[in-house]
């Protein structure tokens, strides 16, 4: 049996479609149909229930999808172990980050994390969705949301500091929000994708109590700088990190609403998924990262006037 086999009936069970796992490793149909049923054949079982459209696991086969994936990470850490002799990294690596984020955050650093390990690619994926790890083999992911799912180990990358904000365009013309109610009467800029929290708004009061407001707006979007750009432009009251925004507000592009309702924030981090071991080209990326980052993240500098006294 060759590991390239174990390879692709993992991605057939992981996608539940014969046919995806042949796009997603370059196969045609028929190789694929071919190296299966000689799989089972050299097996003496049947590891796939096949219909029209999906295939699913028989009990043979889920037993023999767990000791594939047990063989595929010992493959994994033989190759790292090499790499370690070399004290380089190598193999390729997938990471999905919010697109705003990767944009300003990931993407610029890519070169130089490419300089410093140049036997690694990686592939970048930006999107504002929750992307599948298993379905889409991410390595890493960078998340800025509350983290519910224990099937993943996370590292804290950076704090992260979010405001309210509108153009002075917009507060001339409709009225600067004195207390969180007030929000109800104005054109708030949501963001909106599967699986989004922000179809409320919940600020922080002085005391430090949360207050949850289900604010409305004529205009949402699912891509976060579509967002920034309507509130540059005056069309409504938007709510942005530091990290998205400090150097619109450092210029006065924009403007901090309701500087004493903070916005609950959470922190940006970095996830990958339960194993025996940290890849070290997994390890790397997310060392570099938080080193980049800089704690205060480098993204706070010249935006120190906006951040709560109170920061730690």
């Amino acid at each position: 049996m060759r590991t390239e086999d174990f390879v692709l009936f993992v991605r057939s069970a992981e996608l539940g479609s014969l046919s995806a796992a042949g796009r997603d490793l370059r196969l045609t149909p028929a190789v694929v149909s071919s190296r299966i049923g000689r799989l089972e054949a050299q097996l003496g079982v049947r590891l796939f229930n096949r219909t029209t459209r999906r295939v699913s696991l028989t009990p043979d086969g889920e037993t023999f999808f767990e000791h594939c994936l047990r063989i595929l990470r010992e493959v994994d850490a033989a190759e790292d172990a090499v790499s370690a002799r070399r004290r380089t990294p190598s193999g390729s690596l997938k990471v999905t980050a919010p697109v705003a984020f990767a944009k300003r955050h990931v993407a610029p650093h890519v070169p130089d994390f490419l300089a410093r390990y140049p036997d690694l690619q990686l592939q970048l994926v930006a999107s504002d969705r929750f992307a599948d790890f298993f379905a889409e083999k991410i390595d890493v992911a960078i998340r800025i949301a509350e983290l519910q799912d224990s099937s993943f180990i996370s590292r804290r990358l950076a704090r992260n500091v979010r405001v309210l904000c509108a153009a002075p365009d917009y507060l001339a013309a409709a009225g600067r929000p004195a207390e969180p109610a007030d929000l109800l009467q104005h054109n708030c800029l949501l963001l909106r994708f599967p699986g989004s929290k922000q179809y409320t708004w919940t600020l922080t009061t002085p005391a430090g109590e949360p207050v949850s407001l289900p604010v409305a707006g004529a205009m949402d979007s699912d891509d976060g700088e579509i967002l920034t750009d309507w509130c540059l432009a005056g069309r409504g009251i938007a709510m942005k990190s530091i990290w998205e925004v400090g150097g619109h507000l450092a210029d006065g592009r924009l403007e901090v609403v309701l500087p004493d309702h903070r916005p609950l924030s959470h922190a940006v981090h970095v996830l990958y998924p339960h194993s025996r071991y940290l890849p070290m080209r997994v390890r790397a990326f997310i060392d570099f990262m938080i080193e980049v980052v800089g704690d205060p993240p480098y993204w706070e500098s010249g935006a120190e006037a906006f951040l709560p006294a109170d920061l730690n």
